[in-house]
Order: C-alpha cells, then sequence, then structure tokens
C-alpha cells in the first residue's frame, strides 16, 4: 500500500503526516542489523546466519552470545560467556520473599512475571538507559534475560504448592530451565529438543513485542520496564498464547475420523484454525519445518495425529480458501513438542517469553544506541475543532 501525505489543514501546525496502513503492515520503521524475516521465501535469520540451522545446531548461549556481541562465540568466548551469566541466573533477595505472594495472586506464570520482573529491576536499581554506558546497559540486559526463566519456573512451581528450585551451575540454559521447572535432570533428548524451540523463537523481526520494548527503550527507560512493557504485549492471544490453543484443537478434534468434518465446520464458519496462517510467511513457516521434524523423533500417536490433522487442514483451506497463502505457524508444532517434553500447558506461553527475552533485549540495546525517542503522529478523525464550550448546567 502506498503511503499517503496528508496536506496542510487550517489551524493544524503539524503537517505532511504520512499515514500508514493498519498495523503497519508493509512499513519499515528503523534499521536492525539483529536479523530479518523474508515471509515471501519462508525464511527468517539471526545476524548473518540461518535461524533454523542454529536452532538445529547451536545452543542457546551461542545463539545469546552472536545477538548481543555480534558473532558467534568460539569455544573459549563460550566459556567465557557462561562464566559471566550463569551467577546472574540468582534472584535478589527481596524479589524471592515476594514471590510466593506474587504467585497467589496471578492468574498464570506470565502474568507473575511482570510484576516480578518490575520488582527485580527495582531491587537491583537498573537506572535508565539514557544515564548508562554501553557496558552496563549490556550488564543489565543480561541480568534480566538470566533472572526470567528462574522467575517463571519458580513461578510456577509456587502456584502448585511446590518450592522453587535452585538454578544449577552445571546445566546449560535449556537443561536448567527444564530443571527448575520440574525438579529432575532431564534427559538430553528433552533438553536438545525445548533448546531447539528456545532457539528458533529467540527472535522474529519486529513483531509487536519487539516493537514495544524498542518504544520504551527509545524513551530512555531501563531494561526491566522495556522487558515488562514486552511481555505486556506478548500477553495478548494474537501474539504469544497460540501453541496451547493449538494443542487445544487436537484434543476437541479427538479421533482421526473426526478430522475433516471438525476442520470444514470450522473454516466454513469463518473460524480461525491455531496453528495456521501468520502475518508475515507466505510460504511455510520454517520454524514448523524444524518443529515438526522434532517431534518425528519423538513419533508416538500424538505426532502422527497432529501430521494427520495437519495435512487435512491444509487440504481444506486450499480448497476453501485458494489463493489465500495460509500454511502451518510454528505454534502448531510448538505446542506438539512441548507436551511431548513434559512442560505444562500454562507454561508454553512463558516458555517462548523465556527465550524472546534474549531478543528483547539485544533491540533494546540497538535501540538505546539511536538515543531518539520514537514519536509517530496520528491523523486526528474526531469532529471538526475548534468548537465552542456548551454553557454550564
Amino acid at each position: 500500500m502506498s503511503s499517503t501525505v496528508i496536506p496542510p489543514q487550517p489551524g493544524q501546525p503539524e503537517s505532511g503526516l504520512i499515514t500508514a496502513p493498519p498495523g503497519l503492515a508493509g512499513v519499515a520503521v528503523t534499521d536492525t542489523s539483529i536479523g530479518e524475516v523474508r515471509g515471501l521465501e519462508g525464511f527468517y535469520h539471526y545476524r548473518q546466519y540461518s535461524a533454523v540451522e542454529l536452532a538445529e545446531q547451536r545452543t542457546v548461549e551461542d545463539v545469546w552470545h552472536l545477538l548481543f556481541e555480534g558473532e558467534l562465540p568460539t569455544a573459549d568466548q563460550r566459556a567465557e560467556f557462561m562464566a559471566l551469566v550463569v551467577p546472574l541466573r540468582q534472584l535478589p533477595p527481596e524479589v524471592r520473599a515476594a514471590l510466593p505472594a506474587i504467585a497467589r495472586s496471578s492468574s498464570s506464570p506470565l502474568d507473575g512475571l511482570r510484576t516480578a520482573l518490575s520488582l527485580a529491576g527495582s531491587a537491583q536499581h537498573l537506572r535508565p538507559l539514557w544515564d548508562l554506558e554501553e557496558p552496563t546497559r549490556r550488564l543489565d540486559a543480561l541480568r534480566i534475560c538470566a533472572q526470567v526463566p528462574t522467575l517463571l519456573t519458580a513461578l510456577h512451581r509456587l502456584a502448585h504448592g511446590e518450592q522453587p528450585v535452585e538454578p544449577r551451575d552445571d546445566l546449560p540454559y535449556a537443561a536448567n530451565y527444564l530443571y527448575m521447572l520440574t525438579g529432575e535432570e532431564p534427559d538430553p533428548m528433552r533438553a536438545r529438543a525445548i533448546e531447539r524451540y528456545l532457539v528458533s523463537t529467540i527472535d522474529h523481526g519486529f513483531n509487536a513485542s519487539t516493537f514495544t520494548a524498542r518504544v520504551i527503550a527509545s524513551t530512555g527507560a531501563d531494561v526491566a520496564a522495556c522487558v515488562v512493557g514486552a511481555i505486556g504485549a506478548l500477553s495478548g492471544p494474537l501474539h504469544g498464547g497460540a501453541p496451547s490453543r493449538a494443542l487445544e484443537s487436537l484434543d476437541a478434534i479427538g479421533t482421526p475420523d473426526r478430522i475433516e468434518p471438525w476442520v470444514r465446520a470450522r473454516i466454513e464458519a469463518g473460524d480461525r484454525i491455531m496453528g495456521f496462517g501468520h502475518p508475515v510467511y507466505r510460504t511455510e513457516d520454517p520454524r514448523s519445518r524444524m518443529l515438526r521434524a522434532t517431534a518425528e523423533e519423538f513419533g508416538g500417536d500424538l505426532v502422527e495425529f497432529a501430521v494427520e490433522v495437519e495435512a487435512c487442514v491444509l487440504a481444506l483451506l486450499a480448497e476453501l480458501k485458494p489463493g489465500r497463502d495460509l500454511h502451518t505457524n510454528v505454534e502448531f508444532y510448538a505446542g506438539v513438542v512441548m507436551e511431548l517434553c513434559g512442560l505444562p500447558r500454562e507454561m508454553f506461553t512463558p516458555t517462548f517469553a523465556s527465550s524472546r527475552v534474549i531478543g528483547w533485549c539485544a533491540h533494546v540495546l540497538e535501540q538505546a544506541r539511536e538515543r531518539k525517542i520514537i514519536r509517530p503522529g496520528a491523523r486526528y478523525a474526531g469532529p471538526p475543532p475548534p468548537r465552542p464550550l456548551p454553557p454550564l448546567a
């Protein structure tokens, strides 16, 4: 859609505003060296590397280093990076003491995370980005990224009457996350499957939560404030809530003989089929391909059923909505993989947040270097001003 320049209006000092399409679709709001999504190609990347190849071959820590430092680490750099971030997993005493009350009063771990992370930022005296040099900003961002998994798993366990599990210094990011969640060291297959999911979701273009984090960062606010705002955006069902909903669709279908009538009825009624369609991709979501392969490594009835449902949905979408380019997205097989790895469904979106915080913080650091507030205009569309005030009743 082409932009439209609004001509100057009488009595209106601001002029020459450009009207963007709804949702800013197709609008580039800044330059970034962190990555991009090429929706027509079905490809996305972190820095100069394919994000899917990174998920298949590298660890969370490697990609974290890539986004923060601009390069994949050598063996020595990896060890140095681990030595830096592992101690940052620990929570301040003030936050530990408040977590039981936060867990009791929150409807979900993601809701509780907003409160807990805001407290963590205050307890650690995080200062506005505007007032900090780059090394201090980076350390604040590393600390927040390291603490989010500790907060999420503690809130989940407390909500279920269990004590939090302390992070282990000898476990890498993904295995430590599962350990803090369940209290048991995960087997390598499950830890690696979750790691692939975490790496594949660390960043994904200028989505709503990432853009929110950058807007807040542009004001010079502290890192915790930026991430709390991003979590608020992620909590919306149109953004981060689909993995469990896609799995609920499989539950509702139930058996293979119900697949075709259930799917057809939903499509004909105009309902959205969770796990299909994407605002950017016009091909199959590359994350979906990778996670389907991961699920198939486990095998079993759930995976076979999901593959059968996927094939039916795609066939019926092609029949009933021709030309719409609706394909499987990341949420469909993400739910299957997390279910196979034993994650509770209420932790699906929080698990997404536990990795996306790394991408948010990389964008926060990049935005802070620009030192310019994001302040778009808006075209007024109400009754024409000025009007005389009505008399007092």
